[in-house]
């Protein structure tokens, strides 16, 4: 373990931030490195406690606490405090094919669970995880390692997100040969198109994939399975193909002024802006830009976060988030005690890059919109909201009730819904008649993968509906070694 008092001898820190007023400038990294000998006192906190909920990974109360896919955190950390960084990355490396994806944008459900958390600050798991990782790179000591024989089997993965990566690499490992299908130009899914590139840079995405691709995994991108082939060739040309295509259909607002132009969904905000700065620096114009407008992002999740940072670096005139719920308290409240996850306030980088512009907070609570009011050419220019409380029913059950008098109007020519998915496209799905469940995402057992299709499978938000990446990628590990058993009779897949 660490130092036996080293959660009383130092304070909890994480990797510091750059400026807010300067960083929202430009499109690089928001925070900056933390020195390794930081990094080390940071191990030193983590006692190795009997209990190490942090890499036990599970569902209470509806949500995620420790880790999914069973990171050996406790050992991880004793070794950075030891100064043993490649043993270090080596265990890093063992229970989870990308540790720089979640220690970029993972919210570390570990650190919800986490002991010293109880009733001091957590280890900042996340910090140290994304040290190990970039230490690795700098250092060299992460290098392809291609199977030392091939078993002949072929293996479709369809997507190119977390799950279709992780499950990609793990198959690879098993000897089979693996085809990526990616609809986007790029390969990453919501890693390369869904996260800022201030938040995860895409040079993060891409030298792991070239890693991937000389393992022996072959990319196939700008082709939509369904379009440009269809599943059933697929599922002729391969012995297995597993679908990890994530939850792509957006949740949307059935109400009056929905048509407007200037109304769009989040992804395709954040989509479009990291193309065209990707491919020409934002000279292309080939992006929605908030430069000059009052913008409103409706939906108080991380999605909406990113989209209050992009806002910010158009140069937006005003800057508005609406959160259906109340305001959090900073501290757990008696009905969400450890190890759940913390339900709390949080200031995340996009919204101390708002306050910093702008003066405050961005986010409005309690509120709802009733309607969209456009202008004479069908351009949006108003929202019209009303605040709620929430109440207990006479079953117990809490509703939110409309207050009288809170409508508002707020002036707005665009508006950005960052409120979720409902589940993953029909269509592919629909083609070989693969069953699904009564929230339309994919049936497959979870730790079984298998769908009522002989040879297909499924992991990831695919299967589960919208979650984590460290879901994706638990799921796509496990795929894979269900897929290898289908395959060979046995597995020796983790």
């Amino acid at each position: 373990m660490g130092k036996p008092t080293g959660f009383m001898d130092y304070q909890r820190q994480t990797w510091p931030e750059r400026d807010p007023w300067e960083r929202r400038k430009d499109w690089e990294d928001y925070t900056l490195p933390l020195a390794e000998k930081e990094v080390q006192i940071q191990g030193a906190r983590c006692m190795d406690c009997g209990i190490p909920t942090c890499h036990m990974g599970t569902n209470l109360n509806g949500m995620t606490t420790g880790c999914p896919v069973y990171h050996l955190i406790p050992e991880w950390n004793d070794l950075v405090y030891q100064g043993q960084w490649q043993e270090a990355l080596r265990r890093e490396h063992r229970m989870n094919n990308f540790p720089e994806f979640t220690g970029f944008a993972c919210p570390a459900p570990c650190e919800g669970a986490c002991v010293l958390g109880i009733n001091e600050p957590p280890v900042a798991i996340r910090t140290i995880e994304r040290a190990i990782i970039e230490k690795g790179f700098e250092e060299g000591w992460v290098q392809p390692e291609p199977p030392s024989r091939r078993t002949g089997k072929k293996v479709a993965v369809i997507g190119s997100g977390p799950a279709g990566l992780a499950c990609a690499a793990q198959l690879n490992k098993a000897g089979h040969w693996v085809t990526v299908y990616e609809r986007n130009d790029r390969p990453g899914g919501l890693l390369t198109y869904g996260i800022p590139e201030m938040k995860l840079p895409y040079h993060i995405v891409e030298r792991r994939v070239n890693l991937l691709k000389e393992e022996g995994i072959t990319f196939v991108m700008n082709t939509e399975v369904g379009k440009g082939i269809s599943l059933r060739d697929l599922h002729e040309q391969y012995d297995a193909v597993i679908l990890c295509g994530g939850a792509a259909v957006h949740r949307d607002l059935d109400i009056e002024g929905r048509e407007l132009k200037g109304i769009h969904f989040a992804m395709e905000f954040l989509h479009k802006n990291t193309k065209s700065l990707l491919d020409s620096n934002l000279e292309d114009g080939n992006y929605i830009s908030a430069e000059g407008k009052d913008v409103i992002v409706i939906g108080g999740g991380d999605t909406g976060t990113d989209c209050l940072a992009t806002s910010v670096r158009h140069n937006c005139k005003s800057l508005t988030q609406f959160d259906y719920h109340v305001k959090k308290s900073t501290e757990r409240l008696d009905d969400n005690p450890w190890p759940q996850w913390p339900v709390i306030h949080r200031v995340e980088y996009g919204h101390k890059e708002a306050e910093a512009v702008f003066g405050k907070d961005p986010r409005a609570y309690t509120v709802v919109t009733k309607k969209f009011v456009g202008d004479e050419e069908g351009r949006v220019m108003e929202v019209h909201t009303i605040n709620v409380e929430e109440l207990i029913d006479a079953t117990g059950k809490k509703v939110k009730k409309e207050i009288p008098g809170t409508e508002r109007v707020w002036p707005a020519q665009l508006v950005l819904l960052a409120i979720g998915f409902t589940g993953p496209e029909q269509s592919i799905i629909k083609s070989l008649g693969i069953e699904t469940n009564e929230r339309s995402n994919v049936k497959a057992e979870y730790g079984k993968y298998q769908t009522n299709v002989k040879g297909i499978f499924a992991a990831g938000d695919m299967r589960r509906g919208q979650s984590l990446i460290v879901w994706a990628i638990n799921e796509g590990r496990e795929a894979a070694r269900e897929c290898d058993r289908y395959l060979m009779g046995n597995t020796d897949l983790p």
